[in-house]
Parts: structure tokens; C-alpha cells; sequence
């Protein structure tokens, strides 16, 4: 088992911690934060995405294995997910809630931790399985909460600045055109701005009580699917199709990431359990301090 990598991710769960400090001991509100996260959220990440995605090479013979191999991990989480319907006895809006926290990734660390990995190269492949999985893991989440709210799952997608990002940057990678050096330079400036403020973010949105929330056995479940289960199908669909180097790390990091902050928004939004589902996030992205590195280091 090579440390190395592992060892990289240090400095960015460490900004994940500075950003619990600075929202619980330091006088920055919640209005302070929210703003940010718009920020790092609709203009920093998908800047990101976007100029690496013109820049780096796109291998399209791995970038189709890539794809499945993601496709397969995050079905995986959902079958695994639906398994667990009867710890929920007589709360479905508590299983829906907590049913997308057994598939759905946060992109900020992922790209960030790609991006001490392998560079540009590595964040325009995760770009690329980013852009095929998210709809994918949205649509599986909405069909989930559907009949307990209403939300436009076609317009959400279609304005996601993620996928929105990673569409153009692979459209212009592909058409051989090439971004002028003005707005290159501005690109790059927002680029080296997203990674850290994008942490600070993760960090501040941490809720630290309980993840159970009375749901002891539910919680461990989802949290050993999302950071060991569907990592360990990712692993060995990725060695399946022969994927290596920077396409099998991005793949592996799709499916061993911590919950994403959006199956809270969702949540909420759907007339699900907001609170539970903070919690549950919280306690991944803590936990994914440990699982992640031994992933990465394993894989490498």
C-alpha cells in the first residue's frame, strides 16, 4: 500500500477542519456562509471544470469504461439503498431522505483531492464520469421524494452548473477549439480560488450531534454502504474493464466520496428529513477523512 497519495489529502481535510473552526468560533454567519457556497457552487467549481476540461487531453477509448464504471457504483448504492426500506418502519419521508446519502458524492472534495492527485488531467476525468452520474444519482433521489414534494427534476438538471460545465468543456475539448489568453488567465485565477474556499465551505456546513438521530442501525448501514460498499464495486468494476492511472483513481473517488451537501437542499426542499440528513452528511464527510486516503493509497 503506497501512503503517498494518501498523504496529499492531508492539507484539504485540514481546510475542511478550518472552515468548522472559523463558522464556530469566529463571527461569520450563516449569511456569510451561504453566500459563499453560491459562489464556490455557480461560478468557482464550474470555471474549474470548464478550463480544465479545454486544457487537459481526453482519452475517449477509457473515458466510455470510466463512464460504466461509475454508472455501476452509483446503481450499486441504490439497490443497497433500497435494501434498507424496513429500518424505516412507518417513515418513508425518513427513508427517502436517507436513501440518496447511500449513492450521492460531494463533487468540491472530490475535485480537490483529483486535482493534488493527478492535475488537470485528473479533474477533467472526473469531470467527464461527474457529468454522466450526477443526473443519474438526482433522478434516483427525486424519483425517491417525489410523492412528498414537487420539483422540476428536468429543469434542475438541465441548470446544474456542474453537468452545465462539464457539457461545454468536453464540447470544446473535442471541437479543437481553444480558449484565448485573457479569459483563459481569468479562468485559471477562479480555478486556483475554488479548491480552497470550496473546502471552507464543506467544513462550515459539518454538523457535529448525532447522525443517528434515532436511527442508529439505518445510519451505520448507509454510512458503510456510501464509504465502503460502493467504493469496493467501483474498485473491482474499474480492474474489470481495465481502467488505470487517472481514470481508475477518478472512478474510484465517484464511489468513495463523502455524502453530498445537495441531499440536504433536497431533502428540505421535498418536504423530506432536512435535519437527519445534515447529520448523516456531516458524519461521512468526517468519517471520509479516514476511508478516503486508505482508498486512494490502496489504489495506488
Amino acid at each position: 500500500m503506497n501512503t503517498n497519495g494518501a498523504l496529499l489529502l492531508v492539507p484539504d481535510f485540514a481546510m475542511i477542519l478550518l472552515g468548522l473552526v472559523l463558522r464556530r468560533r469566529f463571527r461569520f454567519d450563516d449569511r456569510f456562509w451561504a453566500g459563499l457556497e453560491r459562489l464556490v457552487y455557480y461560478v468557482l467549481f464550474p470555471a474549474l471544470l470548464f478550463h480544465a476540461l479545454t486544457r487537459a487531453p481526453i482519452d475517449i477509448g477509457a473515458a466510455g469504461p470510466l463512464v460504466a464504471t461509475g454508472l455501476v457504483a452509483i446503481s450499486a448504492g441504490i439497490a443497497l439503498g433500497l435494501l434498507a426500506r424496513p429500518l424505516f418502519r412507518q417513515q418513508p419521508l425518513v427513508f427517502a431522505s436517507q436513501f440518496q446519502c447511500a449513492f450521492r458524492f460531494n463533487s468540491y472534495i472530490g475535485l480537490a483531492a483529483i486535482g493534488k492527485l493527478h492535475g488537470e488531467a485528473g479533474i477533467a476525468a472526473m469531470g467527464i464520469v461527474m457529468g454522466a452520474v450526477i443526473p443519474y444519482a438526482n433522478l434516483a433521489s427525486v424519483w425517491m421524494l417525489a410523492r412528498h414534494g414537487n420539483l422540476g427534476l428536468f429543469r434542475e438538471l438541465a441548470r446544474n452548473p456542474l453537468v452545465l460545465a462539464t457539457l461545454f468543456g468536453v464540447t470544446f475539448n473535442l471541437a479543437g477549439m481553444s480558449v484565448p489568453a485573457l479569459p483563459q488567465q481569468v479562468l485559471e485565477r477562479l480555478s486556483e480560488a475554488s479548491i480552497p474556499l470550496g473546502l471552507l465551505a464543506v467544513g462550515a456546513a459539518l454538523e457535529l450531534s448525532s447522525a443517528s438521530g434515532g436511527h442508529a442501525g439505518a445510519a451505520a448501514y448507509m454510512l458503510a454502504v456510501k464509504l465502503l460498499a460502493v467504493p469496493a464495486v467501483a474498485w473491482l468494476t474499474a480492474s474489470a474493464f481495465g481502467l488505470q492511472g487517472v481514470y481508475f483513481t477518478a472512478a474510484l473517488l465517484v464511489a468513495a466520496l463523502p455524502i453530498a451537501p445537495s441531499a440536504y437542499i433536497l431533502a428540505v426542499r421535498m418536504g423530506g428529513d432536512g435535519p437527519l440528513t445534515a447529520r448523516l452528511i456531516s458524519a461521512s464527510t468526517l468519517l471520509a477523512m479516514v476511508t478516503l486516503p486508505l482508498w486512494i493509497a490502496a489504489a495506488r
